[in-house]
Parts: C-alpha cells; sequence; structure tokens
C-alpha cells in the first residue's frame, strides 16, 4: 500500500505535469487547427451565457486560489496575522461561495452538453470525458469543505500545502505529507494531476491563448439576430 501511495502521489504528479507541459507543446506545434475552445453557442443559446460565466469565473478563482492556498508558505501568511486555523476558515469560506458559483454553471452546461441533441450531436469523446472530469472534481471539493468542518485546526490544510510545495520543488518524500490526510483530499488530489495529464488532448488547450484581458473581454459572435 505504502508502495501505491508513493507511486500515487510521488511519482504520478511529475507524470501528469510532463505530459501537460510536453503534450501541450506537441499539441499546439503539430495541430494548431484543433488548438481551439470549441464553442457550441450558435447550436443552443438558451441560458449558455449565464451558465458558461458563472462556470468560468467560478472554475478561474477556485484554481488561483488553489495555486495561492497550497503554495504560500506558512510564514508568508503568519507574517500578515492569519493562524492556521484563520486560513482554513477562509479557504472554506471562499471556496465554497466560489465552488457553489461553478456548481450551478457546471450543471447546467452537463446537461445542455448531455441532453440536447444538436449540442450532443457535435460532440466527441472527449468534450464529455473533460466535462464530467471537471463537474466530478468540482463535486469532490465542495464534499471536502464538509470534511474539513470536522477538524477546524488547520493541520490537515498545512500537510497538503506541505506535499504541493515539495512537489513543485522536487522534494523527496513528499507523498509521505498525504499519508494521514483525509482520503477524500487524496481522491481529490488524484482527479485533479488526471486533468493535468488529459489536458493536451482535450479542448482545454485554449487556455494557454487566454489573454491578460480575458475577464475583460466580450463574449465571441457566432451568429447576429436579424
Amino acid at each position: 500500500m505504502n508502495y501505491i501511495h508513493d507511486l500515487l502521489f510521488g511519482v504520478y504528479p511529475y507524470i501528469a505535469g510532463a505530459v501537460f507541459l510536453l503534450g501541450s507543446w506537441v499539441r499546439f506545434d503539430k495541430d494548431q487547427y484543433s488548438w481551439k475552445a470549441g464553442s457550441s453557442q450558435m447550436l443552443s443559446n438558451r441560458g449558455f451565457r449565464r451558465a458558461n460565466t458563472q462556470f468560468h469565473v467560478g472554475i478561474l478563482l477556485l484554481f488561483f486560489g488553489h495555486l495561492f492556498g497550497l503554495l504560500t508558505p506558512p510564514s508568508v501568511y503568519h507574517a500578515l496575522g492569519l493562524t492556521a486555523e484563520i486560513k482554513q476558515l477562509v479557504a472554506m469560506g471562499f471556496g465554497g461561495a466560489f465552488g457553489i458559483l461553478c456548481f450551478l454553471g457546471m450543471t447546467s452546461l452537463v446537461k445542455r452538453r448531455l441532453t440536447d441533441p444538436r449540442v450532443r450531436a457535435t460532440s466527441n469523446t472527449s468534450d464529455i470525458f473533460i466535462l464530467l472530469l471537471i463537474y466530478v472534481q468540482l463535486i469532490l471539493g465542495l464534499l471536502s469543505i464538509y470534511v474539513s468542518s470536522s477538524h477546524m485546526d488547520g493541520q490537515q490544510m498545512l500537510l497538503l500545502a506541505e506535499w504541493a510545495q515539495q512537489i513543485v520543488t522536487f522534494h523527496a518524500g513528499a507523498a509521505d505529507a498525504l499519508l494521514t490526510v483525509n482520503w477524500l483530499y487524496k481522491l481529490h488530489i488524484f482527479v485533479g494531476l488526471t486533468m493535468f495529464l488529459t489536458f493536451p488532448f482535450t479542448r482545454l488547450v485554449h487556455i494557454w491563448s487566454a489573454p491578460i484581458w480575458y475577464f475583460g473581454r466580450n463574449f465571441q459572435i457566432v451568429r447576429r439576430k436579424i
């Protein structure tokens, strides 16, 4: 079991990261015509704008929240007067709010993708797979808030951050930090790593092309009403 644990959380992160970076580069170099988001707005526009906005705003805020939350050393937020307990409470509050926003949009998008005949007919396997994978990951993240509420001392969050920081700094034995954390956190991490692994083979590659003014951009016009 320790061998499997080390494989999943000590080796798999580097495999996923390597495929994520090299795969994205190879796809951009060899298959640029597939480098797109593949908008389906022109096929079914009912409720799309609202759901799409909720999903993108929610998922981006969650991503950057995880990025800074996991990779910020404890000494930094301690210097700002935040204890591990307060940091966890803040993470639960904002994570819950952003997660619910994303969940509302995601639920509408999943329903649309699976039940609208026109959208479903133009969806390939990777479109449905990555959408459902993100949906599962989002649900796991929301469930982890409930788990976190049973231990408000912030110690499990410190272990998760320790693992992430040791992974990005190529520290040996990083997987040991996750030995005692709840299995739901481990599953959440595994699914997240799998998203990075499959990233280059899906429409998610368009994220690399997002301009810095992403939040202020206008919607892409795919049809005009006459």
